[in-house]
């Protein structure tokens, strides 16, 4: 039997400036986990972290070497590299992912477990009783809204870190190569019975989020740039909307000249529809740009991550 198979469990969870939260953080989760009865490890990464996260998690791995991983990257790399460079190193046949900040209670694991036993190679967690804030909560139902109007992916939650895969799954994950893309929706695709369940959701135990509003624009181009062509569809309809449009504005406007004669305050409205129309040539070169950066960073194959220091028992 491999080493990979010989461990039922793996818990992923990325580490950013998270020090006011490990300690309860491990106060809650090696319970939970000691009492389901299967063996387990559990993978942190640290993410370039400038607080006293790597301190701790130091400690904590002298403290239970046994099922406690660390890697420590030299630099901030972001959350989905953290994620993948512990799915390219966990040793369980299922991988549940966590975020260190407690908004997903650790004691909802056992939720998502009971679903994998159940048949399901991936299941996603969405949160019950959401305790963000307003804009938060309404800003992730618009975002989902868009998602489901341009991808096939089918999530409820999709900002939910909460969420389990089977070992095949994210072996496919890791082959795929991917190095901006978002995650739960590449293990939807991959993925062939996926489930969901819901979770309880808390207030944030300690500190700030890490994620700022740049960083959720950014998550949420990765979504949908990433598993759809539609943004760029879209935007040619529309350009060939305006164009007709434009077609048919210059031939009223040479009739009128034709009938009616030269009219002065034409010519403010023919500013307004240049404008308009330079600020919809702009948006498509900057979606263009954005399918053109992500081809990019795949073909110059750069190191994506750098690990510092690997804290493990063989």
């Amino acid at each position: 039997m491999s080493i990979a198979s010989s461990i039922p469990l793996s818990i992923v969870i990325p580490v950013y400036n998270e020090a006011l939260n490990l300690p309860t953080l491990f106060a809650r989760l090696y319970p939970v986990l000691d009492a389901l009865g299967r063996r387990y490890e559990i993978i942190f990464t640290n993410d370039g972290s400038a607080d006293r996260s790597i301190e701790l998690l130091r400690a904590q791995y002298a403290a239970r070497p046994d099922v406690t991983r660390v890697i420590d990257f030299n630099s901030n790399y972001g959350q989905h590299m953290a994620i993948m460079a512990a799915f390219e190193r966990v040793r369980g046949e299922v991988i549940v992912t966590l975020d260190a900040d407690l908004q997903n209670p650790p004691e909802e694991i056992p939720k998502l477990l009971a679903k994998m036993d159940a048949g399901h190679d991936y299941v996603g967690g969405y949160r019950l009783n959401r305790q963000d804030s307003w804009f938060r909560t309404y800003a992730s139902k618009l975002i989902n809204f868009v998602r489901e109007q341009t991808t096939s992916i089918e999530m409820t939650d999709q900002g939910c870190m909460l969420r389990a895969y089977s070992r095949g799954v994210i072996d496919a994950i890791v082959r795929s190569g991917a190095i901006n893309t978002f995650i739960p929706a590449l293990a939807y695709s991959l993925s062939s019975n996926p489930a969901e369940v819901g979770v309880k959701h808390e207030e944030r135990h300690a500190g700030v989020s890490n994620y700022s509003f740049y960083s959720l624009i950014r998550l949420n181009f990765d979504l949908i740039t990433g598993f759809s062509l539609a943004p760029l569809q879209y935007f040619t309809m529309f350009a060939g909307a305006c164009s007709a449009g434009s077609f048919v504005l210059v031939i009223v406007l040479a009739l009128r000249r034709l009938i009616v004669g030269p009219e002065e305050g034409g010519l403010f409205t023919l500013f307004g529809i240049l404008f308009f129309l330079v600020s919809v040539t702009m948006v498509g070169i900057g979606l263009i740009g954005e399918y053109v950066g992500r081809t990019y960073q795949v073909v110059r194959a750069r190191q994506r991550y750098h690990v510092k220091e690997m804290l493990e028992t063989k």
